[in-house]
């Protein structure tokens, strides 16, 4: 019987926190589209995790500064990396040597990490330096779980569809850890609550 009862509250939290995620998936102010060679990529943010974060990524969306940006560092099987507002856009000033190392002109970020939340396929995390509070412009979506960011990378969202889309992006070369020549780009990115 005790068994039951926790399998139980097993599939209610399961539920709950399904729920939970497509709650901001539905608030149009806190979803972001990503438009892809192949389609759009929709991000439910997740200012109840990051709201520092969130709020510097809707201004940097809102101000086109990630428009045309390129997947510099693509690992298959981990994670596709991209935002590098100064040194990545492919139409503007692309820097192949520097796309990695670029943030934008605000400033960086005091660290979110969250403790509830966990890196798994589709979780979109903020990139840094080895200083937990220099987040700024780059972020990354996992293809898959991988625990050791758990508490040290903050969190900003949630791939709620297009998942398939990001499988295709363009990898990078494992021995070079992950540097993309000739990357896959976001084409346009815009608020959902944007007309």
């Amino acid at each position: 019987m005790q068994l039951k009862r926790l399998a139980s509250f097993f599939v209610v939290l399961a539920g709950l926190l399904t729920a939970s995620v497509s709650a901001y998936a539905a608030d149009p102010e806190n979803t972001m589209i990503i438009t892809l060679k192949d389609g759009d990529v929709t991000v439910a943010l997740r200012p109840d995790l990051a709201p520092k974060h969130v709020a510097q990524i809707k201004k940097l969306v809102r101000d086109h500064a990630y428009d045309n940006v390129a997947f510099h560092r693509v690992i298959d099987g981990f994670m596709a990396q991209t935002g590098d507002v100064k040194f990545g856009n492919m139409n503007k000033g692309f820097n192949a040597q520097a796309v990695g190392t670029g943030g934008s002109d605000l400033p960086d970020l005091p660290a979110e990490f969250s403790q509830t939340e966990h890196y798994k396929r589709g979780v979109v995390g903020m990139a840094r330096s080895q200083d937990p509070n220099s987040a700024n412009s780059q972020f990354f979506i996992m293809f898959a779980p991988a625990p050791p960011l758990d508490g040290q990378y903050t969190i900003i969202g949630n791939v709620v569809s297009g998942m398939e889309l990001v499988d295709k992006i363009k990898k990078g070369d494992e021995a070079d850890n992950g540097t993309v020549t000739d990357p896959d780009r976001m084409i346009k990115v815009r608020i959902a609550a944007d007309k």
